[in-house]
């Protein structure tokens, strides 16, 4: 097995570490002024390094596909905590969708604005009684003209109290069946009509939102894709946030780190790595890491040959695996802390996931990763769903029993 990159993407490596160590000053918990991200993010845009699949008429490096490139990029900016774009899920969810499914005019309006931040999105998915059984949902959309008039519930909507627009599935076919008469709509949240409701999680943080729709309004042509398709243009979307999550590099940070919280903490008065017990679950965990490193190897490999690992649905399988081991990983942390996770205190302030945070202690920073773990296993789809859809499309086993209508 070669796990080398070649010479020619060992320098490009170098060229990207270079770049970054003149251009990226900060790092993700210490991010920079708006105006020096805005900077930085030209700067790698311009250098072709950020935004590479975006044509440039949107705002994008237009470069050509190449995985080995992309794979170091993600590496190095990674590893500097520099990002790769402007954050929020609209250049990660909506814009490739709109390249996918959009129309010419849905990507000159919306692609500019939400990859330089202007325009913040969230996603109006789940609702109180569709929540992993999402087909099932009943917020309806009704042609009034060249508008959509909207009225119905979403739930578990992140970051809607400070979204510019929506992006969500509604029902305008209700005599359909479950899958059909359902479509995809862009809709701008700063409109009477819709109330945005924070709900606050167990660790303090307000990000997820109720949000309620009473005769707000949405233009026809924000509709993406065909009307009543909305369901398979959702596909796209939920394909790129399931990448999002299942990111390999995560995983294996948070496992370095809970080493590095091993060799802090005691038990029964020695270091807790060298205590024969947690030594064995500190094994099973990193084979689980290391699991998912090779796959993601393969993964790699198979995308550079230009072939599809079609049986083992990646894309899924990255984002059970990565979650259920982040579950497992935290609460190793959070029983080592013992007695002191019981103590900490919800902290509206603090951002701690996918890294040590600074100024906060050890109990804080891994207390909150292991209560925010369980949410993110949720977030793409629920670990059941996921189990179903690789069962049966992947393994070929028989069918849930469903009750369709």
């Amino acid at each position: 097995m070669d796990l080398t990159y070649g010479e020619e993407y060992e320098h490009y490596r170098d060229e990207v570490r270079s770049f970054l160590r003149e251009h990226w000053k900060w790092s993700a918990a210490n991010p920079p002024p708006p105006e020096q991200a805005a900077t930085f993010r030209e700067l790698a845009i311009e250098r072709g390094y950020v935004y590479r699949d975006i044509p440039r008429q949107w705002g994008g490096s237009e470069q050509p596909p190449d995985p080995l490139r992309d794979d170091i990029l993600r590496a190095e900016f990674f590893t500097a905590g520099a990002p790769m774009g402007a954050g929020g899920i609209g250049p990660v969810m909506v814009v490739p969708t709109l390249l996918e499914e959009g129309t010419e005019e849905q990507k000159a309006e919306f692609i500019p604005p939400s990859l330089d931040g202007r325009m913040r999105w969230c996603q109006g998915y789940s609702e109180p009684g569709s929540g992993s059984d999402l087909a099932s949902l009943t917020s309806r959309a009704d042609i009034d003209g060249d508008e959509w008039v909207i009225n119905g519930h979403k739930i578990w909507t992140t970051g809607a109290h400070e979204a510019n627009f929506m992006f969500g599935l509604f029902r305008t076919e209700p005599h359909q069946t479950r899958h059909a008469g359902i479509s995809y709509l862009l809709i701008p949240m700063h409109q009477e009509g819709i109330e945005a409701r924070p709900l606050r999680q167990m660790t303090g943080h307000i990000d997820f939102n109720e949000v309620f729709f009473s005769d707000a309004r949405t233009p026809v042509r924000y509709t993406v894709g065909k009307r009543g398709e909305g369901w398979r243009v959702s596909r796209t979307t939920l394909k790129h946030e399931r990448n999002l999550i299942g990111d390999p590099r995560r995983l294996q940070n948070s496992f370095r780190e809970l080493v590095e919280l091993a060799r802090r903490r005691t038990v029964d008065g020695r270091p807790a790595l060298e205590d024969p017990s947690f030594r064995q679950r500190l094994a099973e965990l990193e084979g689980h890491v290391l699991a998912q490193q090779y796959s993601g190897y393969r993964q790699l490999t198979a995308n550079v040959r230009g072939e599809q690992i079609k049986t083992l649905m990646p894309t899924l399988m990255n984002k059970l695996y990565t979650t259920e081991v982040t579950k497992t990983l935290t609460r190793v942390a959070y029983d080592l802390l013992e007695a002191e996770g019981a103590l900490v205190e919800p902290d509206p302030t603090a951002h701690f996931i996918g890294q040590m945070a600074r100024g906060r202690t050890d109990a804080e920073t891994w207390t909150m990763q292991y209560m925010y773990s369980h949410g993110t296993a949720i977030a793409g789809g629920a670990p059941n769903i996921q189990r179903n859809i690789i069962g049966e499309r992947a393994l070929g086993l028989p069918r849930d029993i469903r009750l369709e209508g």
